[in-house]
Order: C-alpha cells, then structure tokens, then sequence
C-alpha cells in the first residue's frame, strides 16, 4: 500500500511527497480509512509509529473538503503540543490549513487571538484548555473532530479530571478519537464515557513487551558515589550521536547538566523550574543537534518526541516500572534501533528485578571497560570466603537480622564482598574505573535457608 490509495486531496498529498513519506506505517494503515469514514477510534500504538500523520492527514484531508472546519488536538504536555501543531503545520501547508499549540506558562492574550480569528487546528495541554473554556474565553471555538494524544501518559499526569471537564464543553456531535500505548482500566473507562461506537485498533501484538523489543537494555551495578564516573566513562561510546539521561529531581538535573558541560559535552537540562522560554530553548537545540545530551526529569520529558535518540541513560533506578517504559521509549523510535542503559547501586538490585518482571523487560548485565571481569573477581572471592574460620560473632549477626529474609541476607553480604574484591583487585593493578561493577546473582544459586544452617550447626 502507498498513500496513493487514500485519494488525499492534491494538496495534502504534496505536503505527504514533501515530508518524505513512501508507505504509511501500520497504524496509518489501519486508522486512516476509519478517520477518513467519520468513526469514533481507539488507536493503540507505541510513540514514534506515526500516530500525528494517521490522524493528522485524513483530519486534514475532511477541512479542504469542506467536511469540517475546526480540530482540537489534546496532547500531556507543552513540548508535545507544539511537535504535533508543527507537524501538522508541515503536512497541511500547501492547502492553507493553520494550526496553534496553546499551554500554560505565556500569556492568553496571542493564543485568545489566534483561536477567535479562525485557526483551524488548536494543539493544547489539557491544562490551559480547561482555563479558556472554564473563563468563557473561546466560546466560539466548537471543534467537529477531537483527538486525545497520548492519552496514558495524561493520565499518569493526573489530567483526567481535566479532560472530562473539557468534554462538557464540547458539543456532544463529534468525532473523537483516542490513541494511548497501554490500554488502563480508566483509559477504557474514558474511552466508553467520550466515544461512540468506537472501532478498537492496535499495533501492539498480544505477546509484545511494554517495552519496545528493538530497544537493547543493560545494566551496571555501580557504587552510590560513581554514578557521575560512570556516566562519563558510558559517553565516551563512538555510537552515542544523541543522549536523553534521565534524573529523579530538578537539582540533579541542573548539577549533573552543568558537570558535564564544564567537561566539554553538548549539554543541557530540562526541569520544571525552569523558564519556559528556556524550556523551548533546550527543546530546540537538543532537537536541531546543537545539544547532544539532554538530562531531564520524567515530567519535563513527558511526552518528548526527539528523532535519532539513541542512547537513554537512567542516571538514577526510576521510581516505578511504567516510568522505566516511558523513559527507555524516547529511543529506539520508528522502527530503529536504539539502546537504554541504567545505574543501579547494590541497595537498588531488588527494584530493578521488580521493574524487570512486572514490564517483561529483558535487562542485560554489563560491565565497563577496564574493570576485573567476573571470573577474576569470583576466584579471588573464593579464595577470601574459603579462608575465614568461622566464629560464634558470626551466628549472633545473623541472628541478629531477624527482620530480614534470610536469603536476601545472603544476597546483600555476597554483594559487600564482591565490591570489596572489586575495589581491592582495582587497586592492587592501580586501574582508574569509574565503579565497582558487580553482576547479579546466579538463579541457579543453591538457595541456603535458617534451617539448614541450623540443622549444620548441630551436626559440627
């Protein structure tokens, strides 16, 4: 199939030729006819398949045919919003079709303007939306069609409530289409509340992982003070062309940013603290090339879509496993491929095991040039353990960790001697590294319970 078997208008297909589009991705494939025959949709699909052109130009197609005269796009965030007004900016030039990104943190006045003059297509965050209907600022603006983007990532946001006071100001005879990456009980909900008769469509096969499979995860285990050795050491990669590194909070975006632009890295940060006018300057660059590596917070990076990322660096484990899928997804983008890489301390092991489960990832153990491989490092641990006599202040400290799982005890100790074999090896070859990489236990590791132990402890 090419475009050509859509029978876009002549001028919508020249913004197509333009873009470079040969043959629509699959989500187009599917979703633009039923757009195109006016049904309410449900679209599930990963950012970066398409999703802006599979709405964009069959909705744009029914405004030069005079279908239709007014398009409101609802996307989590500002940076979202003005990728998609762009974009659609882009395909729909050469038939005169205008388009706004409306968001918070700029005055009313230009975007009040804009949408009273007549703009076909309002781009908005569901945040200034609601404001502008709630003040009787854009009464006259009665959109046929209204597209949710994103719609997971708004609720992970905490818009909900917003979008469903949004619908009570939009007349009821509509079309309204919804694309989200994971289907949540309160997606569905919303979906059944705002649609009507909705055709259900989905990229995303039944066995597919949460996380994109072309996207390559590893790991190191790090101490809690190499993080930023690690990092640099990481950069140093030949195939990093652009890198997103993400961080927990605001000032560990700005110290992190600025310690590696006093390095000599294209750098910048990305928070919510910052100015917008610095938001978009940051965006611009990082987009452009002029910046190769963006730190950002999970917020600040919502609904980020940067072509050619291809590195993602968790500076820090994040807090919860959908943040990892949303994190990892910014590369590995329109069928490319793409690498995501996370620092995790000892102390964090067990959370990282729990992200890796619950999302079906397939994390991979790595270790960084120049560090003691694994055989060298368990030899010498076994010659250190099979040394040691045992004493009775050794039984009296494990009693003593009652409250802990004897076998994440365990765990927890054998973690404590391979860094200190690590460091001790490093030090004795006089090797600079940036950490003590360690690798998680074996699963075929013979499970040792309190009970045997105690069971030996008699028998001797």
């Amino acid at each position: 199939m090419t475009f050509n078997n859509f029978n876009f208008t002549k001028d919508i297909a020249k913004g197509i030729k333009i873009a470079g589009f040969k043959e629509p991705s699959p989500i187009q494939e599917l979703a633009i006819p039923l757009i195109m025959s006016g049904k309410d949709l449900v679209g599930q699909a990963h950012t970066g398949t398409g999703k802006t052109a599979a709405f964009g130009l069959p909705i744009m197609n029914k405004i030069v045919l005079g279908e239709i005269e007014k398009v409101l796009v609802i996307t989590p965030t500002r940076e979202l919003a003005m990728q998609v007004s762009d974009e659609l900016y882009h395909l729909g030039r050469f038939a005169g079709i205008r388009t706004l990104s409306v968001y918070g943190g700029v005055g009313y006045g230009r975007q009040i303007a804009l949408i009273n003059k007549g703009v076909q297509v309002v781009v908005s965050t569901p945040g200034r939306l609601k404001d502008l209907y709630q003040k009787g600022k854009i009464e006259s603006f009665n959109p046929q069609i209204v597209v949710l983007d994103e719609a997971d990532e708004m609720l992970d946001m905490g818009f909900l409530d917003e979008i469903k006071e949004i619908f009570t100001f939009i007349p009821q005879t509509r079309q309204t289409l919804l694309f989200s990456a994971t289907m949540p009980e309160p997606i569905k909900e919303l979906a059944k509340d705002i649609l009507f008769e909705p055709e259900y469509i989905s990229v995303i096969q039944a066995d597919e992982s949460t996380t994109n499979n072309k996207i390559e995860q590893l790991y190191y285990v790090i101490d809690e003070s190499k993080r930023d050795d690690a990092i640099i050491q990481l950069l140093d990669d030949d195939d990093i062309e652009k890198s997103l590194i993400f961080c927990r909070t605001r000032k560990e975006v700005d110290r992190v940013s600025e310690h590696l632009k006093a390095l000599g890295h294209l750098c910048g940060g990305l928070h919510g603290d910052m100015e917008q006018s610095l938001r978009d300057e940051m965006v611009k660059g990082y987009r452009s090339g002029e910046i190769k590596i963006l730190v950002a917070t999970d917020v600040a990076a919502r609904g980020l879509d940067i072509k050619g990322v291809t590195h993602v660096f968790n500076y820090h484990i994040p807090f919860d496993p959908q943040s990892y899928v949303h994190r990892i997804g910014r590369t590995g983008r329109a069928g490319k491929k793409g690498k995501a890489i996370t620092l995790v301390s000892t102390e964090e092991f067990r959370e990282l095991k729990r992200i890796q489960n619950e999302v079906g990832a397939s994390l991979q153990f790595a270790s960084i040039d120049g560090l003691p491989d694994e055989s060298e490092i368990l030899g010498r641990l076994k010659e250190m353990v099979n040394s040691v006599e045992v004493a009775d202040i050794a039984y009296n400290f494990i009693d003593s960790m009652e409250d802990m799982d004897y076998h994440e005890f365990v765990e927890r100790i054998a973690m404590l001697l391979v860094n200190s074999v690590s460091d001790e090896i490093i030090s004795k070859n006089n090797t600079f590294t940036t950490s003590s990489v360690v690798q998680e236990p074996k699963n075929s590791r013979q499970k040792v319970t309190r009970k045997k132990r105690q069971k030996k402890d008699t028998t001797n």
